[in-house]
């Protein structure tokens, strides 16, 4: 199993514990009074506390692909949470609820944040969680998320987006970008754009921000999900691409341990 850097207390843990994967759904509120529910993941094999990284969903919602890449995250020696911008834990299968549930949940982007925060303080209140270290990936939906709480100056050290849509209404302030940025992207995703590619490369490098993006060969959107093909037949031009899901999640695991080593300058 490999481990982040990210201090003496994880280093002194050793290697050859046997990892045992903790889970809870855990229940919270929104600034707006909507009900939201949280899938919360650590290795219990790991004393102290831990980074903590938040996992945003794609547009379907809350499902168990959200719920793994917690999981995955905590096998990682992360403090992991997969929080509900949804509301209630909602989540489809059906592209037509899922661009509903997306547009209801991006039509205030106060309110979004909102929510997005609440999931992170959620994060903070695991004792598990070292809140001095905190970070935020997102899939589809959840990349454009995590991009937007980076726009926004939102106090995280880093944030990484997964075949994200890169379009905003809110560009980056100069100076804003307190996060370091990872995209994730792939060359064959029709629902982004040439345009937005480099409309987001231009943003970045005007505000100032710590930007890392990687263009995935024949990658289409959807490309880390395992179970993105079958919404093919559903008219989303979506695919799994074994090879850039691997590849991205070690170019995760390389930006998140050199943004937790508390050596980086």
């Amino acid at each position: 199993m490999r481990y982040p850097l990210f201090g003496a207390a994880l280093m002194a843990f050793s290697a050859f514990a046997h990892a045992d994967i903790q889970t809870q759904e855990i229940p919270y509120t929104a600034a707006d009074g909507t009900k939201m529910v949280g899938y919360y993941a650590y290795d219990d094999a790991i004393e102290g506390q831990r980074p903590g990284v938040v996992v945003v969903h794609e547009w379907w919602g809350l499902n168990d692909y959200a719920k793994s890449r917690a999981r995955d995250l905590a096998g990682l020696g992360y403090s992991a949470l997969a929080i509900d911008m949804y509301g209630e834990g909602k989540n489809t299968e059906h592209p037509k609820d899922a661009m509903s549930f997306m547009k209801a949940a991006l039509a205030d982007a106060d309110a979004a944040k909102a929510r997005f925060n609440a999931g992170l303080d959620l994060l903070k209140q695991q004792q598990q969680t070292d809140a001095a270290k905190l970070a935020a990936v997102g899939y589809c939906f959840g990349g454009k998320v995590v991009l937007d709480m980076a726009r926004q100056g939102v106090p995280l050290e880093g944030v990484v987006s997964f075949h994200g849509a890169l379009a905003t209404e809110t560009r980056a302030a100069p100076g804003i970008v307190k996060a370091r940025v990872l995209v994730e992207h792939g060359s064959a995703d029709s629902m982004v754009s040439a345009e937005d590619v480099a409309a987001l490369s231009a943003e970045m490098v005007k505000a100032g921000a710590d930007y890392q993006f990687v263009n995935l060969p024949g990658a289409k959107h959807g490309f880390t999900n395992p179970g993105a093909d079958k919404f093919q037949e559903k008219g989303v031009d979506v695919a799994y691409n074994k090879a850039a899901d691997e590849r991205s999640w070690n170019d995760m695991q390389r930006f998140l341990d050199e943004t937790f080593d508390s050596s980086r300058p």
